[in-house]
């Protein structure tokens, strides 16, 4: 099994396959790039990855994958990486790409999701979201909550996939993410510390449910290629 990099870095044994982990960050915060951190250390060491891309174009992600050394093109003709562009559906546009909603209308999504888990993967795979709250843009709160509850988080459990599911804080209802809460296996949590000059980047475990963690705030920091680390 592949190790998680930055969040097994501060717990006291492995994740276990098919955890629900919800992030949750501040938009200023280190998040999209500890996410490609994650992922790119995930397929370095064997694993498969699916990324659902909500932030930015494909093309736009693959450049910044290929930062990290990775060989996208010959990753995704091993079918070891898989894009979810949910982007271009944000755009009111089609995309290019092989799996791509059309709607991200929780009627249409439910389609596109159940045709995706055809053939689920195996525990060497991750599921990557990089900004879920996406979906309050085109749905009610209990319509979207409920599909990832009901759903898709169930999905990920019976295939045991490790997943990473982020949201913005500050954009939703304390419902919404009290249900999230509530459901997941660890919460994780990335801010902008403002108070110091120059702000600092940090990242903490608020809560894991079936292994032991290092539940304090530790600073990250960003490499020239934009790698996430956490400081010694």
């Amino acid at each position: 099994m592949p190790s998680l990099p930055l969040i097994e870095g501060l717990t006291r044994g492995p994740i276990p396959p098919g955890s629900v982990l919800l992030v949750e960050f501040d938009a200023a915060s280190a998040w999209f790039n500890a996410s490609l951190t994650i992922a790119a250390g995930w397929l370095n060491e064997g694993g498969g990855l699916t990324y659902n891309d909500w932030t930015q174009s494909p093309d736009d992600l693959r450049t910044k994958l290929s930062r990290f050394g990775l060989r996208v093109d010959a990753l995704e003709k091993e079918g070891r990486l898989l894009i979810w562009d949910a982007h271009t559906a944000t755009l009111g546009q089609k995309s290019k790409e092989r799996m791509a909603p059309d709607s991200l209308r929780i009627a249409d999504l439910s389609l596109f999701v159940k045709d995706a888990m055809r053939g689920p993967p195996d525990a060497s795979w991750l599921h990557i979201s990089d900004n879920a709250s996406t979906l309050a843009r085109f749905n009610d709160d209990k319509s979207w909550t409920e599909f990832l509850l009901t759903r898709f988080y169930p999905y990920i459990r019976s295939c045991k996939m490790t997943s990473l599911s982020a949201f913005a804080r500050g954009l939703h209802s304390e419902w919404v993410y009290r249900k999230l809460e509530a459901d997941a296996d660890g919460v994780i949590d990335f801010k902008l510390d403002e108070s110091t000059d120059p702000p600092t980047n940090m990242m903490r475990i608020r809560s894991l449910r079936d292994v032991g963690f290092d539940g304090r705030w530790h600073k990250l920091t960003l490499d020239e290629n934009f790698k996430v680390t956490l400081e010694e």
